[in-house]
């Protein structure tokens, strides 16, 4: 899911880009991409803190996304439809990053 959450981020990052709005499609594009690689990291974490740690990164990465979302979409850069679309599906990732999250935190004890 993080990574087609990507792709999707790749393809506005290329359409902001030759819009000129290259300060807003790099930050995007960095924060955007960043959830499904710290999900891809954690995946060979060396220990279940370090899963933990990663997955924690990787909701900050997307709380940044979300930001960036409504930024473009407040400023004119997307329109409705897009932000709705890829909103949804961030919320969706962060749903369930914060409950492997949790989950693991509780086995940790």
């Amino acid at each position: 899911m993080s990574y087609r959450f990507a792709l999707r981020i790749v393809q506005l990052n290329e359409v902001l880009h030759r819009q000129h709005h290259c300060v807003l499609s790099k930050q995007i594009l960095r924060s955007g991409t960043a959830i499904g690689a710290l999900t891809a990291e954690a995946q060979y974490a060396q220990s279940k803190p370090d899963f933990i740690h990663k997955l924690q990164i990787a909701l900050k990465e997307a709380n940044e996304t979300r930001y960036w979302l409504r930024l473009l979409r407040d400023s004119g850069y997307i329109d409705s439809d897009l932000f709705s679309s890829l909103l949804s599906e961030l919320e969706s990732i962060i749903r369930i990053l914060t409950r492997i999250v949790n989950t693991s935190k509780k086995n940790l004890q």
